[in-house]
């Protein structure tokens, strides 16, 4: 009997992306029997720890000597590249087979900044699949996997119906503003739970001030992010600018709301959900994508997604409480 393939899969950071790479685990696990590693960044620990097809998860030291002393012990057949940057770069010294997604880079400068979409609306899942179809690996069609321990838990009953909506954003330009979350939140007749890092508390204890109900709960920078998942998993439907707990509510197939302005769905990160379960909601203001990584706009300061109607919003949630 041959031995299994013994595999390394590289994605450094952050939350969504590594998400995102959930398929290409289960599926080389499932199809290949293999042994999968992963190497990411300690501050991401959660997103993989609990994942039952990793076998081992590497963490990138603060030394790459040492951190390349493990990984070559290991010995493996194979090393899956998807972060793809200068500082994957060092895996090349452990002399093993390295296969690499492509991001596309070119593609993506010409619809920026030309608007010629040559990207086909490829989802970045499908990129980091085509790097593992060398070993006729074959997407399963079952979307992303995002496992919660066992011990997390929550001071809300998430048996209740309700609304998550994660109002941070990595940038503040792909970020709505407290307005426009006030206007559509004094409108819901249902509990609203709002997400987001230590920074967006001061924003959330706005919309609730702006508000004056009592539905609103501020978890912001209160829940480690199994407890945000568990929150996202239990919920009636998530509102999300473009951020990793976007992802994580499709890994739970929620009914996922959108919210798009200095980046774009079309540019391969929607929520990778059946069509019937996402609503994308683009500011109407720009047609392609403002900046690589959604940082600055072309028209406003903090950005196009701030232009986005209110009412258009209200009208999305009611679809789907309908």
């Amino acid at each position: 009997m041959s031995k299994p393939l013994k595999i390394l899969i590289v994605r450094f950071s952050s939350i969504g992306d590594i998400v995102l790479t959930t398929p290409v685990i289960r599926s080389l696990k499932n199809q290949l029997k293999a042994e999968i590693h992963f190497l990411t960044k300690y501050q991401y620990h959660s997103i993989v720890a609990s994942n039952f097809n990793l076998d081992k998860v590497f963490y990138l030291s603060n030394s790459l000597s040492q951190t390349l002393k493990d990984l070559r012990s290991e010995n493996y057949d194979y090393i899956i590249d998807l972060h793809n940057n200068i500082r994957s770069q060092f895996l090349l010294a452990l002399g093993i087979p390295i296969t690499r997604y492509s991001k596309s880079n070119f593609k993506k400068f010409i619809y920026m900044n030309f608007g010629v979409n040559y990207l086909d609306n490829e989802h970045v899942v499908d990129r980091y699949m085509k790097a593992i179809s060398f070993l006729n690996v074959k997407n399963d069609g079952k979307g992303l996997d995002y496992f919660i321990s066992n011990d997390t838990q929550v001071a809300f009953d998430v048996r209740q119906d309700f609304i998550a909506w994660s109002i941070g954003g990595s940038k503040i330009q792909k970020k709505l503003s407290t307005d426009q979350i006030s206007q559509v939140c004094r409108k819901i007749d249902m509990p609203i739970i709002l997400l987001g890092g230590e920074k967006e508390k001061f924003e959330a204890e706005q919309v609730i001030g702006n508000c004056s109900a009592r539905n609103i709960y501020n978890l912001c920078g209160r829940l480690s992010l199994d407890q945000s998942a568990l929150i996202i998993k239990n919920c009636m439907m998530l509102l999300s600018n473009d951020t990793g707990l976007m992802h994580i509510g499709a890994a739970f197939n929620k009914n996922i709301i959108s919210f798009w302005g200095c980046t774009k769905p079309d540019m391969g990160f929607s929520p990778y959900v059946i069509s019937s379960s996402s609503i994308e909601i683009l500011s109407e203001k720009s047609e392609k994508q403002c900046s690589k990584h959604g940082d600055s706009c072309r028209f406003t300061k903090d950005g196009c997604v701030k232009l986005i109607n209110s009412e258009k919003i209200y009208d999305a949630v009611q679809k789907f409480r309908s």
